[in-house]
């Protein structure tokens, strides 16, 4: 008697648990499941980009993740990455893809599962993409183009730092800054690598000083390699106009504090939260327009410190300890 009060004793405070539990499982099970797959998460671009999505995840209910590689040079870290979440059977994917080419192949393995697949940040020439999300590359870089052009007198001479050499974005971002240089007379003197093959910021500003002592402003596709630039030109003492096009914290500090006059910027939050956005419009069957302009802002020293704050809001502290966990 006393053994079978004690089962149902713990009958009676067990059952309710087991129900609570598997009510949540359930309801988890039920929530759409979004991945997000990135080039890396190793700068203030990515994060933002990062947290947008997350943003979205929380306000629309979603069961949603976002990865990446440990660096924007590990391809197949990212296609492997592709391939493991593929047999996870998400309802939508959304990807920022390093190399679209070598992409393309297993994306079309998610279209053959009716899977929506959403890129953002760099496109692809891949007629079965669900949408793109993201900026005009050409545009951005003409824009730069027209920045720096503004800053010089025709028939000056500018350098070029060119960025990733496994995306289309750098090339892109390139064809539109020569455009708008070329227009306003402006001699591009050289075209040179911002990194080594590993993704190391390579020491260019000097070399390029040296070989052309008579620049007068330089053009990089993204901010990592304009900062490295912009501290060789201030160690030499010039005053030598750098344009970049990320918009990344320390760019912006570099404006408010007078460095450099502007520069271009990208809005990667907005294209997290509008991917996660239109994933759940392509999950539920709704029409989803097959190209999002996720728009270009110019900061200016008069709207860097507002750009600074949003940042500071949904970024982690750059050296926290989850940050140095990671």
């Amino acid at each position: 008697m006393k053994k079978s009060w004690i089962v149902s004793l713990a009958c009676a405070i067990l059952f309710p648990a087991f129900i609570g539990y598997m009510g949540k499982s359930f309801e988890k099970d039920d929530r759409p499941k979004v991945v997000v797959i990135l080039k890396s998460l190793n700068t203030d671009y990515w994060k933002s980009m990062k947290a947008g999505a997350d943003k979205a995840f929380a306000d629309f209910d979603v069961d949603g993740k976002v990865i990446a590689p440990a660096s924007e040079y590990r391809v197949t870290e990212q296609i492997a990455m592709l391939k493991n979440v593929l047999e996870q059977q998400p309802d939508a994917l959304i990807v920022a893809p390093s190399q679209p080419s070598a992409a393309i192949p297993v994306l079309a393995e998610y279209h053959k599962k009716h899977i929506p697949v959403l890129l953002a940040d760099t496109d692809a020439e891949w007629k079965d993409q669900t949408t793109f999300i993201g900026t005009d590359n050409s545009t951005l870089g003409k824009k730069a183009g027209e920045l720096l052009g503004s800053l010089l007198y025709p028939r000056d001479q500018i350098a070029i730092i060119e960025g990733t050499s496994v995306s289309t974005v750098t090339s892109e971002r390139v064809t539109g800054a020569k455009e708008a240089l070329e227009a306003a007379g402006i001699e591009i003197v050289t075209e040179q690598p911002g990194y080594d093959e590993f993704g190391n910021v390579k020491s260019v500003m000097e070399s390029i000083l040296q070989a052309h002592p008579d620049i007068k402003g330089v053009f990089a596709t993204d901010d990592t390699i304009t900062l490295a630039a912009l501290k060789v030109i201030e160690k030499r003492g010039l005053k030598i106009p750098v344009v970049g096009t990320d918009g990344i914290r320390d760019m912006i500090k570099s404006i408010q504090a007078r460095r450099i006059n502007a520069s271009v910027a990208q809005n990667p939050y907005d294209m997290g939260y509008i991917g996660v956005e239109q994933a759940l419009r392509a999950i539920n069957g709704e029409t989803v327009v097959t190209r999002i302009d996720s728009g270009v802002d110019i900061i200016t020293t008069d709207n860097a410190k507002e750009k600074l704050e949003f940042l500071k809001t949904i970024l982690k502290p750059r050296y926290g300890l989850l940050q140095i966990i990671q």
